[in-house]
């Protein structure tokens, strides 16, 4: 049965400016975008569904962890973020208080932030143990690249001081080589945090499902997952069957030293594999990322336990990582590299190029995450090697003032996620939120990449602003194509499946500094209501 919805709809295609007044919709696709009166005359039998607001495509999350978040954002997890807790005296109330009424229990905490919560002691073993006493307690940084943990919470996890550093990651030791409480990076992050997964898995039938519809809600209609856990594909399957799945996941596995690529999945239009994930540096927040230039010698820096002028160091070596990449590329999957630190995204680039040319890829879409401290020149060399980058560009709306102040300075950390760079040099660039870091917000993704000022109306000092097209088309058509996935969604075009948003105000004229209010009113995918 054809329906026709009706309202102010901007499709952004043929322009991002064009705007029709029906569109027709059967079989969860797009027949016709045009005029009322002409919809009706070609559908005379189609159901009409008046939508109140203005209409645009659904948008697209590139860079989600939707998996892992489901659980650090659930009622199983302390929520200690900067946005939940902004002081330090809030986060450890918090922590005490979830000891106290743990009842003996492993107590997990998510959101630590020296940077935005002042004042913040070291969370070492020592610090936690006296907190926590006998009661397993594991903090995780808001990054997600270190976690903190107690005596009980090793125990409770099988860590001791003999437990082996996995491969680009580390366990902190103190000169005796005891651990003292950090480990830092995916795979020792992992083994600490392994009780709470194991913990968590009876509920994701509950926490899974409603992360998703909160998605949703945020006017997301497809969302990829950059940390997949294949774990979790019987309870998508399950979630499918019963009419649960509100939007359309595009996942990526983990890359591992000496691991293969997995099957290939069918071209599934709610749930595929589209890449695998690999890492180059780590996080700006803990200091291990991997640049040209010195960390400022700052209070912030000195709280972070870096030693003036600390340059941080990449997790592999461009040999290492192609190591790592070879099998993967070798077997056609598109590659996503985490990359803030210019030296890394260059050793990052290096690599790709080899293997580029050893493969004879062409379509590879190869992407970069995140490109922190990428420059213009590194922008114009990834886009002749068909690299595609995805930029984290609430980095600035929380961090702005701490990447210049505190960390980098005006000349490196005022150009941070340059995205006007990204689209001089001819990226289709993407934006993204990083799952839990930040909350999912696209619209302010989209205002802050436009006027590079931070929550607290600071500007960034360098970088180049992007213009409205830009900014709507890196959670829309940019990213379906980023995602293997423009056939399908990204524009309200026909032959695409009828992915949809009503807003509030209309995304293509409505003042920058208005665009992060924009509110989500309802959610269709496939032409069905989800939210």
């Amino acid at each position: 049965m054809t329906t026709i919805f009706t309202g102010r709809i901007r499709p952004l295609v043929p322009r991002v400016d064009s705007e029709a007044e029906a569109m027709a919709v059967e079989g969860g696709t797009i027949l016709a975008v045009g005029g009322a009166a002409e919809l009706h005359t070609r559908f005379p039998e189609a159901d009409t569904v008046a939508l109140d607001g203005w209409v645009m495509p659904g948008l697209i999350e590139p860079h989600g962890h939707p998996g892992f978040s489901a659980i650090l954002l659930s009622d199983l997890v302390v929520d200690l973020r900067p946005v939940v807790i902004p002081d330090a005296e809030g986060v450890l109330a918090a922590l005490r208080a979830a000891v106290a009424d743990a009842g003996g229990d492993a107590v997990f905490a998510n959101g630590w932030d020296a940077l935005l919560q002042r004042g913040l002691p070291d969370p070492d073993r020592g610090f936690l143990d006296e907190l926590a006493g006998d009661v397993p307690l594991t903090v995780i940084h808001n990054s997600g690249h270190s976690v903190y943990f107690n005596t009980a919470a090793a125990l409770a996890a099988g860590i001791d001081r003999d437990t082996p550093d996995p491969a680009g990651a580390s366990f902190g030791r103190d000169a005796d080589g005891e651990l003292t409480g950090v480990a830092l990076e995916a795979a020792a992050v992992e083994l600490v945090l392994a009780p709470m997964l194991a913990q968590a898995r009876e509920h994701l039938p509950r926490i899974l499902p409603a992360h998703l519809r909160d998605l949703a809600s945020r006017g997301i209609t497809t969302v990829s997952d950059l940390s997949w856990n294949t774990d979790l594909d019987p309870l998508i399957d399950a979630l499918r069957a019963q009419g649960q799945m509100p939007v359309r996941l595009r996942w990526y596995e983990m890359s591992r030293p000496g691991g293969a690529p997995a099957a290939r999945g069918a071209d599934d239009p709610v749930v595929r594999q589209t890449g695998v994930k690999t890492w180059s540096d780590g996080s700006p927040w803990v200091g291990n990322i991997a640049t040209s230039f010195p960390y400022l010698d700052t209070p912030a820096t000195r709280d972070l336990g870096l030693e003036p002028h600390h340059i941080g160091r990449a997790k592999y070596t461009a040999e290492q990582l192609e190591v790592i990449a070879e099998p993967y590329a070798a077997a056609g999957w598109q590659l996503a590299c985490h990359a803030h630190g210019d030296r890394a995204i260059d050793a990052t680039l290096d690599v790709y190029a080899q293997l580029v040319a050893r493969h004879g890829l062409d379509d590879h879409r190869f992407r970069l995450e995140h490109c922190g401290a990428m420059t213009p020149a590194q922008f114009e060399r990834a886009a002749s090697l068909g690299v595609t980058v995805s930029l984290f560009v609430d980095h600035i709306t929380y961090w702005g003032e701490v990447l210049v102040d505190d960390l980098f300075g005006a000349e490196h950390g005022g150009s941070w996620a340059d995205a006007g760079a990204a689209f001089a040099a001819g990226h289709r660039a993407t934006f993204h939120n990083d799952g839990w870091v930040t909350p999912n917000e696209p619209f302010r993704n989209m205002a802050v990449a436009e006027t590079r000022t931070t929550r607290n109306g600071y500007r960034m000092p360098g970088g180049t602003p992007v213009t409205r097209e830009q900014s709507l088309a890196a959670h829309t058509e940019n990213a379906a194509w980023q995602l293997f996935s423009e056939h399908e969604v990204g524009l309200l075009a026909p032959g695409l499946l009828a992915d949809f948003i009503v807003v509030d105000r209309d995304p293509v004229t409505v003042p920058a500094d208005e665009l992060a209010a924009t509110r989500v009113s309802a959610t269709f995918v496939g032409g069905a209501r989800v939210v």
